[in-house]
């Protein structure tokens, strides 16, 4: 079963919003989850918390990670995620204003595919994500699913 979900772990209303917009003016149709913390990307994730009963080896396509969150930062999921076997090969991209070295060292260091620092003009910002869409969920190969 091949899952186009599109998990978006934001917790800035405002660009949450963009990226929605941005995805949907370039018919990227596919159904996005948003999580607003940390706490609650990892209780989707694994079936947890407010999300348990969630089938738990239903995973998204990609995840679209900030790295600036309440309860548990990017950094914390990402470390969470690879050091679980159902996730450790999740696709994650960072997707984050922030443009400290430190954090894309850390970043790619814990094992995120990509960082993509968020753009400040509209216009430039629904160009990057039409161009995430259009490579993570058409042209990137997904690691095969295990059971």
């Amino acid at each position: 079963m091949k899952n186009n979900l599109i998990m978006l772990v934001e917790d800035n209303a405002d660009d949450e919003a963009l990226t929605v917009r941005a995805l949907k003016k370039h018919k990227i149709v596919n159904e996005v989850f948003v999580a607003r913390d940390g706490v609650e990307a990892l209780e989707y994730l694994f079936g947890e918390g407010a999300h348990a009963g969630r089938d738990p080896k239903e995973m998204p396509q990609v995840v679209l990670l900030d790295l600036k969150l309440p309860k548990l930062d990017g950094l914390g999921v990402l470390r969470r995620l690879r050091a679980d076997v159902r996730t450790r090969l999740l696709p994650v991209v960072i997707l984050t204003s922030s443009n400290e070295e430190q954090d894309r060292m850390q970043g790619y260091g814990l094992g995120a595919n990509s960082y993509v620092r968020k753009p400040v003009d509209f216009e430039q910002f629904v160009e990057a994500a039409k161009q995430l869409g259009l490579y993570w969920l058409v042209l990137n190969e997904p690691p095969p699913v295990r059971n």
